[in-house]
């Protein structure tokens, strides 16, 4: 982090300055907090306390650092005294997958999905890996495992790349207190078999697969979707506390508790936590057009779907991801 100033920067309005660093810190806060909205609110409340002091920043450090040293307050706030948030997996082992086996969770409980165009920076190739291996939902909640002020270390050290010294000035502290909560941080993400350094590198999915995919969902075809789907997938519904193991599992709730879902369009939307999505729309019941039922993210992984997570909450998501709140026939 330099400390000396673009003058082609600094000749920008105060408004400008702070909106060049909207991306990353809404990707620095979502990692916080979990909460693609959450997010989005620590940045406004980031930029607003930001404005007020702007008369008292004088460029002793980077307008980014100083930024940050906002965010990281903001987010430490807002985590004060509540739970984590998680993945349904993350509560408990998967479940039977018939319809007793559903409980619905209050929106607090979940990791909500993120758009990846809110928080993925254009430019470097490397630097868009990154940004996108490190918004991945099974990331995100495995960070949310930390405590608030070793996640901030973590990300700060292991995702950002900052050093030690410029962690425990922004926060404070030593540089031995940076260290140790680092230290910490990891033992606690390797018993959950995820880093930084071993996020898989998100892959490219195949736009053929992809495709072969929806029209296998539209006509609800098991056969050519046995084809796509690992034997071991896993699916989620968020926020049902329900989570399937395994292509059989995920199939017997598809044509029995699910079934409703036959007739479904399925349409794709922007990338969601570095991964491929897709707005789903089962049928009205009243035979006219189609109704949101949910947001679908995939994880794919040597060819086939590894994961699939399905965002029930279309009020909130839809919108989000810029999709219509219903489809005609």
């Amino acid at each position: 982090m330099s400390a000396v100033p673009d003058s082609s920067v600094t000749a920008l309005p105060v408004e400008q300055r702070l909106e060049q660093h909207r991306a990353e810190l809404t990707a620095y806060c979502y990692r916080m907090l979990g909460s693609s909205f959450e997010a989005e609110d620590a940045v406004q409340e980031t930029f607003i306390r930001a404005w007020r002091g702007y008369d008292r920043f004088e460029g002793r450090a980077a307008l980014r650092s100083w930024l940050y040293r906002i965010a990281t307050n903001v987010c430490l706030d807002m985590l004060s005294g509540r739970e984590r948030r998680a993945r349904p997996m993350d509560l408990g082992p998967a479940r039977e997958p018939v319809e007793a086996n559903l409980n619905t969770l209050p929106e607090a409980t979940w990791i909500t999905p993120i758009p990846d165009g809110l928080v993925v920076p254009e430019g470097d190739p490397a630097e868009v890996t990154v940004a996108r291996e490190t918004i991945r939902l099974a990331f995100v909640a495995a960070l949310q495992h930390l405590p608030p002020r070793q996640r901030a270390v973590l990300i700060l050290c292991e995702v950002l790349r900052w050093k030690a010294a410029e962690v425990a000035e922004l926060l404070d502290t030593s540089v031995a207190s940076v260290n140790s909560a680092l230290q910490r941080a990891r033992a606690t993400l390797e018993a959950s078999n995820v880093s930084a350094d071993t996020v898989p590198s998100v892959e490219v999915a195949d736009a053929e697969l992809l495709q072969r995919y929806v029209e296998a969902f539209e006509r609800y075809d098991m056969d050519a979707l046995t084809s796509l789907i690992h034997e071991d997938a896993t699916q989620s519904m968020p926020p049902f506390d329900l989570w399937l193991h395994g292509r059989d599992d995920i199939f017997a709730w598809w044509v029995g508790p699910g079934a409703g879902c036959r007739g479904s369009r399925v349409i794709p939307t922007t990338a969601a936590n570095g991964a491929p999505a897709f707005g789903q729309y089962k049928p009205s019941p009243t035979g006219d057009g189609y109704e949101p039922w949910a947001l679908q993210v995939l994880e794919v992984e040597n060819g086939r779907i590894v994961e699939l997570t399905f965002f029930l909450d279309t009020d909130t998501v839809f919108p989000l991801f810029g999709l219509p709140l219903r489809l005609e026939s």
